[in-house]
């Protein structure tokens, strides 16, 4: 057995840094500015975001939390909420994994699990994208962060896993 201690593992980021950052980097021909990914251990934010800010510092990386996380309000404000049940599998946390560095994000969207899975649905409905909770809240992060710029611009979103998992949870009303 072993056990990968994703939460406070240096090789979580590491690998992130290693592999994902400079993917994104050499598929986009270094032409993006900015990188949208969910916080759950904050290893795919914190390692791909500090390769791509090595390669271009002027990227915005930006976060999506979930409502209920003490993620959101700590970067926002420096205060630790008391966290509360959410649905949204995947991003959120109650403390502080070692694996993220919530210093090197540009901006962060709190999101409800409700606007989450109507994000996911929409995306299987409309694009035929097959994501989790997590990935329709990345997508909700980046379209409302784009709604905030007043320039054109190539925002790249990191859609984690499939809806595999999550089908009596997502895709039901209740």
């Amino acid at each position: 057995a072993i056990l990968a201690n994703q939460y406070h593992n240096a090789a979580n980021p590491e690998a992130h840094y290693k592999s994902t950052g400079p993917e994104i980097w050499e598929q986009t021909g270094g032409e993006i500015d900015a990188f949208v990914a969910g916080l759950g251990t904050g290893g795919t934010i914190t390692g791909t975001g500090s390769y791509l800010k090595e390669q271009k510092p002027e990227i915005q990386l930006v976060g999506a939390d979930c409502r209920g996380s003490i993620y959101y309000d700590f970067w926002k404000t420096g205060q630790i909420i008391e966290p509360y049940a959410y649905k949204v599998e995947g991003i959120g946390e109650d403390f502080f994994p070692s694996t993220i560095d919530l210093s090197i994000i540009d901006d962060m969207y709190q999101l409800t699990d409700k606007e989450c899975f109507e994000t996911t649905r929409a995306l299987a409905r409309l694009e035929g994208i097959y994501t989790g909770g997590s990935g329709g809240a990345a997508v909700l992060a980046a379209i409302r962060y784009a709604e905030t710029i007043d320039r054109e611009c190539n925002i790249v979103v990191l859609l984690p896993d499939s809806s595999a998992r999550y089908l009596n949870k997502i895709f039901d009303d209740d």
